[in-house]
């Protein structure tokens, strides 16, 4: 047996220290008879932080979701039964690389078992069976004497029967369709007889689900509640990329989930239990009839087969009331079942079923019964939504984070209903009780750590300052520029709401090469540029717009006067009116030998190879972002470039007429532009780890540009 059986780097879950707020990283390594974490990756005589004896007492204990210090993080708790306040916590970015600690820890755990067990007994691991919890809300550690003998809690025997730790049971209230209850529980309950999901059959194929309605009528619901019915399909993705996905309530959403339209957390109970209000975007006559929104108990488990049950049921909470301009609707029973199938053709495969028992609520229930369906219908359809999203998407591989939820104890809800007047509340939530819940977790230790920054291969906003820290000392100018001296005929403007103005755009906002691009193909945000954006023009003319820097007191002649270097992005527009839209782009200086120096003093033939731009629409025709897609393009093998090398600054003027597609694309745009918010990101494409990670020249936001505002220029030079 080799000495370490695991080892990398994961969060270090504790006791947040007073006036810090940032995320310990910590090298663990796990060795068959010792888990142990340093503050870097060990070498020779190094003493470890802190250390734990692994042996057959030893439990790994899931403790699911949670928010750390801004982080949403999978945590994990290992811990010895006869010392149970001798613990280690430890956290991942990611379900997966949590799953392997797990497994590896575990593994050792049963070798020391098997090597203690006498005349070859072996070890049982229970599976979690719904309702075996009798109704206590401990966490998993408290569980543990239910499936242990008694002879183990003595001590006086060693045959130990060690539980799979998947996470607490459900709360009472919430209903679990995803198992069959016994029979004997199901006679002496008829409330839980209805929820056996026996009983189906086939409404309807659409969209390549199955949709399947409940066969079963009850009594003891209001007849506004529909039956139920779930949505059954095959997605191509691992059950943990679904699993990912589907608890994440941010902007991605929106790509798989016609039915939502707005979500945060209300109260974080446990690391799988948590109250989330859920507002439900419905296309049903949306003039007349009222939106609707969800206060409901989310709770989640893995399974022993690798699978992933998400379960949903309504419930009230004091700092979730009725929202104005909406209508509360009521879930009686819901969620997913993700579940493993067998891979064809090397892809994973995975089943999906979504399951939905609401009451709308409200009058159009009751005089429309089609409403209630159709809404069923479209909010099922986010299975076929999550398969489109991931057959569509090439960001495979990558382990991604669950971003954590907007929490309504820190935002405002703007709810609105079409022309009525806009009602914005403030919600205060009181997490007492969930904060009193996991203060033995919180508290658990308080070692003399110093502050260690979240490494490479687990950073993602952050990764972006840590990777490009590098390049920053080698491109970066190391004084800042007074850009009151210039000036642009387009005017700047930071208000959201502006027109006909642009402002510089966020670099977070674009996803470049990583530094070990090379190796797993991670894009992270952009970071900070290289160049300050100074000044745009906004120019028309009877024929094309060349060499527009040769202009007496444009941005890139006052920059040359104060011994600065320019680089002007001249986009021009093709028509029976020629426009031209142009960026001035001003750093101090060009450090010599960076990847910027050898593309500005460049020939034109690495010039065209390596030039960049990463074009965003936020706002716009949904055909006209689908005509100009966020991806990269080479400028140089797409369209004509023209670089012109002066003294003090490099032009390149951009002929879009020189595409037929982009021409086209154009025709499109040029008619709408008005209507438009576009970002456009400029940079030097990295090819080679020694260039990597990726750095933006310059980005520009352009809101709702006026054709008529152009002006034409005088370009006579001196």
């Amino acid at each position: 047996m080799s000495k370490v059986v695991y080892e990398g780097w994961m969060v270090r879950y504790g006791r947040r220290k007073i006036g810090r707020s940032y995320i310990h990283m910590r090298y663990f390594v796990l060795e068959p008879r010792l888990l142990a974490y340093y503050k870097k990756k060990p070498q020779d005589s190094q003493v470890p932080i802190k250390t734990m004896l692994i042996d057959g007492n030893c439990r790994v204990e899931d403790r699911g979701l949670k928010t750390h210090h801004g982080h949403m993080v999978y945590v994990l708790s290992v811990y010895n039964k006869k010392e149970k306040h001798h613990r280690i916590t430890m956290a991942a970015f990611n379900i997966q690389e949590a799953l392997m600690w797990k497994e590896k820890i575990e593994s050792v755990i049963d070798q020391h078992q098997e090597s203690q067990v006498p005349n070859g007994q072996h070890y049982v691991s229970f599976e979690y069976k719904s309702g075996m919890d009798s109704g206590r809300t401990a966490s998993s550690s408290d569980h543990e004497s239910q499936f242990s003998t008694p002879e183990d809690e003595d001590g006086s025997r060693r045959s130990l029967m060690r539980r799979t730790t998947i996470g607490n049971g459900p709360p009472e209230s919430v209903l679990d369709w995803t198992k069959e209850f016994d029979a004997e529980l199901a006679n002496q309950n008829s409330d839980n007889q209805a929820f056996s999901r026996k009983h189906w059959r086939l409404l309807q194929c659409q969209n390549g689900l199955r949709i399947f309605e409940e066969l079963l009528e009850v009594d003891y619901l209001p007849r506004s509640c529909s039956r139920a019915m779930k949505a059954v399909g095959v997605v191509e993705a691992t059950c943990e990329e679904i699993f990912e996905l589907v608890m994440s309530m941010d902007g991605t959403r929106y790509e798989w989930d016609c039915s939502f339209q707005y979500g945060s957390l209300v109260e974080e109970v446990d690391g799988h239990t948590a109250v989330l209000y859920h507002r439900l975007l419905l296309d049903w006559f949306p003039m007349v009839v009222w939106p609707r929104d969800l206060c409901y108990v989310r709770y989640w488990r893995r399974n022993d087969d690798g699978s992933y049950v998400v379960l949903f049921r309504s419930r009230e909470h004091d700092n979730c009331g009725p929202q104005p301009g909406c209508v509360r609707a009521h879930l009686e029973s819901g969620g997913y079942n993700i579940a493993p199938l067998k891979p064809r053709n090397g892809r994973p495969r995975t089943q999906v079923q979504h399951l939905i028992q609401i009451d709308l609520k409200g009058w159009g229930v009751g005089y429309c019964p089609s409403f209630q369906q159709h809404c069923l219908l479209q909010m099922l359809n986010s299975v076929a939504g999550l398969r489109e999203w991931f057959s569509q998407t090439d960001e495979r591989g990558v382990h991604t984070r669950i971003p954590v939820m907007v929490n309504m104890a820190s935002s405002s809800l703007s709810l609105s209903k079409s022309g009525r007047s806009q009602h914005q509340s403030a919600f205060s939530i009181d997490q007492t009780n969930s904060a009193n819940r996991n203060s033995v977790l919180l508290d658990e230790d308080s070692d003399d750590d110093d502050e260690f920054q979240i490494a490479e291969s687990e950073q993602e906003p952050e990764t972006s300052k840590t990777e490009t820290d590098v390049k920053k000392t080698e491109e970066e100018p190391a004084h800042k520029i007074d850009l009151s001296c210039f000036s642009g005929n387009l005017k700047r403007n930071e208000n959201e709401n502006a027109r006909n103005c642009w402002r510089t755009s966020d670099g977070n906002n674009f996803k470049v090469r990583s530094k070990n691009f090379c190796d797993d193909k991670r894009k992270i945000p952009a970071g900070k540029h290289l160049m300050d954006l100074v000044a745009v023009d906004w120019f028309k003319d009877s024929k094309r717009i060349d060499h527009v820097a040769r202009r007496k007191g444009c941005a890139a002649q006052v920059a040359a006067e104060k011994g600065l270097f320019s680089m002007v992005v001249n986009v021009q527009v093709p028509g029976s009116t020629h426009y031209s839209m142009v960026f001035y782009f001003v750093t101090k200086e060009l450090v010599p030998g960076s990847l910027l120096q050898r593309f500005v003093d460049g020939d034109d033939e690495f010039r065209n190879s390596r030039l960049k731009l990463i074009p965003q629409v936020p706002k716009g025709s949904w055909i006209v972002r689908q005509s100009v897609g966020s991806t990269p393009c080479l400028l140089g093998k797409a369209v004509d470039c023209n670089y012109i090398r002066g003294p003090t600054y490099l032009e390149i003027d951009v002929d879009i007429g020189s595409s037929t597609v982009a021409n086209g694309v154009l025709g499109l745009v040029i008619g709408v532009i008005t209507s438009l918010v576009v970002e456009m990101a400029f940079l030097v494409q990295a090819n080679t780890p020694e260039e990597l990670p990726e750095r933006l020249i310059g980005a520009v936001r352009v809101s709702h540009i006026e054709l008529s505002s152009a002006i034409v220029p005088n370009l006579e030079s001196d």
